[in-house]
């Protein structure tokens, strides 16, 4: 059997083991092992195999997971969010579909410390669809508002999925914390847009004048603080990302004692729950590593770039076609998993169309965004409909899609103007 055969094997292989609900990690692991063994012997397999976990050891870049994933976790259970939404809702009040607008900016910030989107959706849900409830909004823009904010935190710095393609990409996490922070924002705005645009028709009317600012922003003053300590210092240049999150994390634990919004049992309860979180990332991305060093072998990605040169398609044409790929993917994949099987395969293709890695680092994660908010597994919607039961899955699918012109803006702004995601970055160098 040729490479490039033994990869297409490979590959339905995987999609197969997946689709009977075997772990991604070991589905990875057992595939590129295999692959790798049928290609090269079993003697080379098992030293890729061994040599695997050693490499990671070594990476330096992967001691940033641990310390910011704690972070987000503690931000979590110190019920930062609903100071977030309130102090956003009080300062909108008086605009229709203000509650709306509220749960998507409180989401962004929140994403800002946390970095996970089904954490940012999940406590966001608890926090801002029963107030809105309260208030007469539709289910469906309640849903709606919640589901798209929170995929903004793995968008806006510090985003565990970014942090996992730059171990895989080779690339600094700063420069693509730096690279996701405009999108971020942007995207948060725009998604706020939308929700001023679709509560004008549908949302209750408010009453009331809007808060001051100021006392609005005191009563977020620590969660400000925690993000222009962490991640304005690695823009700044004071930190390294590790160091940053180390100081994020120990800024967390003080706050949220300080605060009393936690206790040392709850505190070390959110630690082990964090070594567990991260173990099971390690170790899906070293079965990752050894199903790329399979791929790689097979020359899969030069065959595909070459094909898609002699097709004619063009740079925009074969990032359009990417894009469409991961958009369909989405429907049925979970966006770490999809990132990591994909991109060995994708990232060479990129770059065979002059596109930066850094710029398709912050473009994937948009893509995956998508994929958290629609059906059949939309994972955001999943954590929504667990937390509020009496939410219809209708209204949850209708008003996620509403939401989705937003997204679909930013990749094209992104794609027209790569400069978007790459200006902070230059600056910084």
């Amino acid at each position: 059997m040729s490479p490039l055969a033994l990869a297409g094997v490979g590959i339905l292989s995987l999609v197969a083991l997946i689709l009977v609900r075997v772990p991604v990690a070991v589905a990875l692991g057992l595939v590129g092992a295999a692959g790798y063994a049928a290609l090269e012997g079993l003697g080379r397999a098992g030293l890729v195999v061994g040599a695997a976990p050693a490499e990671l050891a070594q990476a330096y870049s992967f001691s940033v997971v641990p310390l910011f994933t704690l972070m987000g976790a503690v931000a979590a259970v110190a019920g930062l969010s609903a100071d977030l939404f309130r102090a956003a809702n009080a300062t909108l009040r008086g605009t229709r579909g203000a509650s709306a607008v509220a749960a998507i900016l409180a989401s962004g910030l929140f994403g800002a410390i946390c970095g996970s989107s089904v954490a940012t959706a999940l406590t966001m849900t608890r926090v801002s669809i029963p107030e809105m409830q309260r208030e007469g909004y539709p289910d469906r823009l309640a849903a709606g508002a919640v589901a798209a904010g929170g995929t903004l935190g793995i968008l806006i710095p510090p985003s565990l999925i970014l942090m996992i393609y730059a171990i895989i990409a080779q690339l600094s996490v700063a420069e693509l914390f730096a690279a996701a922070l405009v999108p971020g924002i942007a995207l948060m705005l725009l998604y706020a847009l939308v929700a001023l645009a679709i509560g004008r028709r549908i949302a209750p009317a408010r009453t009331g004048p809007a808060a001051p600012l100021l006392p609005a922003l005191a009563r977020i003053w620590h969660v400000l603080g925690l993000f222009l300590l962490t991640i304005g210092g690695i823009y700044a240049g004071f930190f390294t990302p590790t160091e940053a999150a180390a100081i994020g994390a120990l800024g967390a634990i003080v706050l949220a004692l300080v605060t009393r919004r936690t206790g040392w049992r709850q505190l070390g309860t959110t630690a082990v729950e964090t070594v567990r979180l991260v173990s099971s990332v390690i170790f899906i991305v070293m079965c990752s590593t050894i199903f790329s060093y399979f791929i790689v072998q097979t020359g899969l990605s030069g065959a595909l770039a070459s094909a898609l040169t002699a097709a004619g398609l063009g740079p925009v044409g074969m990032i359009l076609l990417i894009c469409l790929a991961y958009l369909v993917m989405g429907c049925f994949l979970d966006g770490i998993a999809m990132i990591l099987i994909t991109v060995p395969i994708v990232l060479p293709l990129v770059a065979a169309g002059g596109w930066d890695p850094v710029w398709f680092g912050v473009l994937l994660v948009v893509l995956v965004e998508i994929g958290l908010v629609t059906p059949p597994f939309g994972m955001n919607l999943f954590v929504i409909k667990a937390s509020c039961p009496g939410l219809s899955v209708a209204d949850l699918y209708r008003g996620a899609a509403m939401f989705l012109v937003a997204p679909a803006l930013l990749i094209a702004a992104m794609i027209l103007w790569p400069g978007l995601a790459l200006w902070l970055p230059a600056l910084m160098n």
